[in-house]
């Protein structure tokens, strides 16, 4: 089957219409509400539930992976249905059209978007919910509902004493109808929004009470493995079946589409069977390549196409051709592995024509998806149980760990939970893709007349739209999958977002300057990839700042200056870049032996200025001190921004030291962290985060700490040792 952009258009005119409705009505389009006599509870929307004893649930659309979802969006809730968080019981949501992030159109948590998206809608949810118990009270009393208060979950007789409770007015406010929207509280009455307070999590996962994928357990579950095939791309041809199934414990060897699974009894057998297992593996397809060839590749690239031209403004060639020094660079990045804390990891069961999967999913609708895709089931036939995940970052939206369990589970008819060890997360993960910046710029004395990026490597809706382009259109059949993938990436740009994984945070490039020049060389090597923390706004913000460096280093200036005066007009950007210069003491001096560097970058929505003061001891690299200023927008919860934007830091400080993910002929050279370091606590430095007041609507903080702070340690090492690195990691070469 085969269909041109054209005609995907016209199809889609006619398809998307329901769809587009039911995503513009959230929470009242399907999702079941009202009073259940039966059981005292009350479903005033897709969200909230308060049953008739007093007990309130939030079905919360966002998973909890350590960013504070599940504090802050029970957060909004609470502020306008006037209770206390902690009297608010969140629960992960089912798969359904009324969780779906607006964003993507898919139910996701990703790019930072959880308190974004939710801001309004969820406000409003507790808003509604409210007035609707107050109109109940006012019934029963007699009174003005305007007269009556809604406190602490009750609901205040206008004489100030008598009062209902919300369990007591479930029923009789299912009943009340709503015909005008309810106003939301002004910032000045909130309680809770803006407040520093802890978090909603912490006593379970201090505790062990919080359930993570790694945690499931089911009666009569058994365990399985998965021995994958070196390289990318290779399938198993033959294996030693009968040697391997006569192991203790061992009740089933076979193949499945991406190697080989062994179930037993227990996981510690089951490991020990894949220690045992011979496998022939046909590389006829498999991925060849070593990480030189790909960059070789990318010069060649580069130098034969000048790319797709992302954002053109002036002349940039007249410009550079007139300029008194154009300056040159080229930057690169390798790939780069996830390392959660907790491996890959997925619970299926299938029974009955259906399959039940436990999982620490970023995507529980494309879950849904890859284990129909394995089975013989339809996506209704599958559901999706989201636990806590014990770290994202990206490799979590993409779901090849729950095509494996279903397919395991599938075949067993058995409880089973398939684990992946930390070699195998690893080698098998789907990187952060390398990347490659030439950079050039006119400079006439110290004014910068002239700016041109060109970006090279991949795209990741290629690798992405698998099991995403299914996903929007579940009712498709299965024998449609591959085409619905095939038309998400022909109507990329046209009736599917734009692909901005590549570009994004250099198209946004704020400073003044009359000729811009900005493009993307596509490329793809064929190394599996996906998103990683902050995407590409992690290899553009290296790129962009440290040239930003060098250029004030060639035009005779101070960096934090001549960033400065080439942001008139950015207020933003200005405040942040000059709180962080003043937390930093940027003009005091510096201690000897040290050096400072500055960066300044905007992603997601979030402008975050970083200096980092760092040197060399011992022959390596010593971060001291990292001064972070960001702006998102109004904060829900100032202590979980400033956890998040601390995490980044420390995140994009372990890929500027350490990150770095090898190919040769294929496959993968490191296996394990003590090859692929994370930092360490003796490693961490004193960060300081300072957090701008602001009343514009909120933007994300789960990434924006990454891409300033790569760039800003390397400025400091060229501060300190007068030796510019343009490549990743950073080495201590002093």
């Amino acid at each position: 089957m085969t269909m041109n952009r054209r005609d995907f258009l016209k199809v889609g005119a006619g398809t998307s219409g329901s769809l587009m409705l039911a995503l513009s009505l959230p929470g009242c389009s399907g999702m079941p509400t009202g009073y259940t006599q039966e059981t005292g509870k009350w479903k005033p929307d897709a969200w909230l539930e308060i049953t008739d004893n007093d007990k309130i649930h939030f079905t919360l659309a966002r998973v909890e992976m350590g960013q504070g979802t599940y504090t802050g969006l029970t957060t909004l809730i609470a502020e306008e249905l006037e209770v206390d968080p902690e009297a608010i019981t969140p629960r992960f949501a089912p798969v359904a059209p009324e969780y779906r992030n607006p964003f993507y159109k898919l139910q996701l948590t990703g790019g930072s978007t959880s308190i974004s998206s939710s801001w309004e809608p969820l406000r409003r949810a507790g808003a509604s919910a409210r007035q609707m118990l107050i109109l109940a009270a006012a019934s029963v009393w007699q009174v003005e509902a305007a007269e009556c208060v809604a406190r602490q979950g009750h609901v205040y007789h206008p004489n100030g004493q008598d009062s209902m409770r919300y369990g007591q007015l479930a029923e009789l406010a299912s009943k009340q109808s709503i015909r005008d929207e309810v106003p939301l509280k002004p910032a000045a009455e909130w309680k809770y929004i803006g407040k520093q307070h802890g978090r909603l999590d912490a006593r379970a996962k201090s505790t062990g009470n919080a359930v993570y994928g790694i945690d499931v357990e089911l009666p009569g579950m058994v365990y399985g493995v998965v021995s994958r095939p070196p390289r990318y791309g290779a399938r198993v041809r033959t294996f030693n079946e009968e040697e391997v199934r006569a192991m203790p414990g061992v009740l089933d060897v076979f193949a499945i589409e991406r190697g080989v699974a062994i179930v037993a009894d227990k996981y510690w057998r089951a490991r020990k069977a894949q220690e045992a297992l011979k496998a022939e593996w046909d590389n006829e397809d498999a991925l060849s390549v070593s990480t030189d060839e790909v960059f070789a590749s990318y010069r060649r690239a580069a130098d034969d196409d000048p790319g797709d031209s992302e954002r053109s403004e002036g002349d940039y060639e007249a410009a550079a051709g007139n300029a008194g020094k154009v300056v040159e660079a080229e930057y690169s990045q390798p790939y780069l592995a996830h390392a959660t804390l907790e491996p890959m990891n997925a619970t299926a069961w299938y029974r009955e024509n259906r399959i039940e999967v436990w999982a620490p999913t970023q995507a529980p609708d494309l879950g849904r998806i890859a284990a129909a895709r394995v089975t013989d089931l339809s996506p209704g036939d599958v559901t999706i149980n989201t636990t806590f995940l014990g770290g994202g970052f990206g490799r979590r939206l993409t779901q090849d760990y729950v095509e494996e369990a279903a397919a395991v589970a599938y075949r067993v008819k058995k409880p089973v939970k398939v684990i992946w060890s930390r070699e195998e997360d690893t080698q098998h993960d789907l990187y952060r893709p390398a990347m490659l910046h030439r950079m050039q710029a006119g400079l006439d004395g110290n004014r910068l007349t002239g700016w041109h990026h060109q970006i090279v490597g991949p795209q990741l809706l290629t690798w992405y739209v698998r099991n995403a382009a299914p996903a929007q259109y579940p009712w498709a059949p299965k024998f449609m999958y591959g085409t619905l993938g095939k038309i998400g990436l022909l109507a990329e740009g046209v009736a599917t977002p734009k692909d901005m994984s590549a570009i994004e945070g250099a198209v946004e490039y704020p400073y003044n300057v009359d000729n811009i020049d900005i493009r993307h060389t596509h490329t793809d090597p064929g190394i599996p990839v996906t998103f990683w923390r902050s995407v590409g706004y992690s290899h553009n913000g290296f790129a962009v700042e440290t040239f930003m460096d060098e250029l004030a280093y060639e035009a005779g200036e101070d960096p934090y200056q001549f960033r400065r005066e080439l942001l008139a007009g950015q207020p933003r950007h200005l405040e942040v870049l000059d709180r962080a210069v003043s937390i930093a003491g940027w003009d005091s001096p510096v201690p000897e032996g040290r050096g400072r560097g500055i960066a300044l970058f905007k992603s997601f929505g979030t402008f975050v200025a970083q200096v980092v003061e760092a040197g060399v001891e011992n022959g390596k690299i010593k971060v001291y001190k990292v001064a972070c200023a960001l702006d998102c927008g109004q904060v829900v919860n100032p202590r979980i921004v400033e956890d998040q934007i601390e995490g980044g830091i420390i995140f994009g400080l372990t890929a500027a030291i350490y990150g770095e993910i090898n190919f040769d002929k294929g496959k993968v050279r490191q296996s394990n962290f003590h090859d692929y370091q994370l930092m360490r606590q003796f490693e961490l430095p004193e960060v300081t985060v300072d957090i701008v007041e602001s009343t514009e609507a909120p933007t994300g903080v789960g990434e924006p700490g990454v891409p300033p702070v790569i760039p800003a340690l390397g400025n400091a090492l060229y501060a300190l040792t007068g030796k510019r690195q343009r490549r990743l990691p950073l080495t201590a070469d002093v």
